[in-house]
């Protein structure tokens, strides 16, 4: 054991590895539920090459290796199941280059969403890249691993849809260029018009190679932004109102939200409506368009738009919200867990109704928020769940009313996003069998050694 540690240090250096017990105590855990487990060594490199060094000196060795982001999934992805290395990515965070006609950023595995969203605003104030509703120390590589979604979803999809190249790092120690990257030193795609390989490494949550590099495409970034607001104490027409504000094609984003607390919101379920402009006149036509299509609902009284006051303004358009962050703290001790599962928007009433099934049955403090994805393609439901940490029997709760979560999502249709491992064995037990077999033909012929981030995605 204690030659590893030597040639780890040798590696990156002896200040960037460590088997220290309060160091190892980190890196064993994640925000959510997940029972926590220690693993042997922590080591941050600072290049693609140490990264290659340290994934040929685990394929020598049969050790398991874990690469982290911020540690912020909730769901225990990073854990260490199986112990091993956990490659802390955090010092590759150099932003290496921004492409401002072509819209593209490459970054490395480590770079945070503040650290990009900040460096546009300085030197690129009319680019902006998709943020997600995360702390700004979360991670880009990590949130596209999970196919992620930011403030740009409702028009573009995932956040995993706005990569345009990558660098992995594969088990096998090969450093590959993924896209149109691997034949030009432009990264403007990660597949088309060539076979997009990016879905070998995008939802893997690293059991297929480790991101050293991503390409990531921007967008435009309006001068003005705005919210609106409208509210509705019918959940089932929620999915009509929806699709009428994505017909229209003129909100950035389109975010839907219930809560008991505080009293005002209680018993309505709130459409939150961004749109953004570069003059006045442009953000009034589309708020005109935005009202206009939800003009009937308000003729027959089953909604209408709330007066969202100045001083509430800057709440909803925090990028990312930090609102999130303060209801993870609802019940104090730091506790919270969320279930996210993909669903179609017309399944929206059924969710609700579970959430404040399940709010009740086991008396927990919860929050639901769906966020529209693509032009309403789908929408992310959050069954949101705060407990304290001090309190076994708040999670044991908290634990049994997600697990009815799960089971509930796969009955109607849903699929798991950023799964926990009980969830991942739950949709490969049910998924096609031909499907399953490409999945196990994939992870064994790149990892044929199981090292890479094991007990996630075991389809063997």
């Amino acid at each position: 054991m204690k030659d590893i540690l030597n040639r780890l240090a040798e590696i990156v250096g002896e200040e960037h590895v460590s088997n220290q017990p309060e160091e190892i105590f980190y890196y064993a855990r994640d925000p959510g539920l997940m029972p926590p487990h220690n693993p042997d060594y922590v080591v941050l490199p600072r290049t693609s090459e140490q990264v290659q060094k340290i994934v040929l000196l685990a394929k020598e060795e049969k050790i398991p290796l874990v690469p982290m982001g911020a540690g912020m999934a909730l769901t225990g992805l990073i854990i260490p199941l199986k112990g091993g290395i956990v490659i802390d990515m955090k010092r590759m965070n150099r932003i290496l280059e921004v492409n401002e006609k072509a819209r593209y950023a490459i970054v490395e595995g480590g770079t945070s969403q503040g650290a990009l969203k900040a460096y546009l605003e300085k030197h690129y104030p009319r680019l902006r890249h998709s943020v997600p509703d995360a702390p700004a120390t979360a991670t880009i590589a990590a949130n596209v691993v999970i196919h992620g979604q930011g403030r740009l979803t409702q028009q573009y999809g995932f956040n995993s849809d706005m990569v345009s190249g990558l660098e992995v790092v594969l088990p096998s120690g090969k450093i590959c260029k993924i896209g149109s990257s691997s034949l030009s030193s432009a990264w403007f795609s990660k597949g088309a018009p060539l076979p997009d390989l990016s879905g070998l490494f995008l939802g893997w949550f690293g059991t297929t190679g480790i991101i050293t590099k991503v390409a990531l495409k921007l967008y435009p970034r309006k001068r003005f932004r705005d919210v609106d607001v409208f509210v509705t104490d019918s959940e089932e027409l929620v999915p009509e109102m929806v699709y009428e504000l994505t017909h229209t094609e003129m909100a950035e984003d389109i975010n839907v939200f219930s809560q008991p607390l505080p009293m005002i919101f209680k018993d309505n379920h709130h459409i939150t409506i961004f749109i953004t402009g570069d003059t006045d006149e442009e953000l009034e036509f589309k708020r005109k368009m935005i009202w206009d299509a939800l003009d009937p609902y308000i003729k027959s009284k089953d909604g209408g738009f709330m007066g969202v006051p100045p001083t509430m303004k800057p709440t909803f358009l925090d990028m990312p919200q930090r609102s999130v962050s303060r209801f993870a703290d609802v019940k104090k001790g730091g506790g919270f867990e969320y279930s996210g599962p993909i669903i179609l928007v017309e399944k929206y009433p059924q969710c609700t109704g579970k959430i404040r099934e399940l709010a009740s049955k086991y008396d927990l403090a919860y929050s639901a928020m769906a966020r529209i994805i693509g032009r309403g393609h789908c929408m992310m439901f959050g069954f949101a769940f705060t407990f304290n940490r001090s309190d076994p029997g708040m999670m044991e709760r908290t634990r049994k009313a997600l697990s009815e979560v799960s089971e509930f999502v796969l009955e109607m249709g849903g699929v798991f996003w950023k799964p926990t491992v009980d969830e991942q064995k739950m949709a490969l037990n049910k998924m096609d069998p031909n499907t399953l077999s490409i999945l196990r033909m994939i992870k064994e012929n790149l990892d044929p050694y199981g090292i890479m981030n094991p007990g996630n995605w075991e389809v063997a």
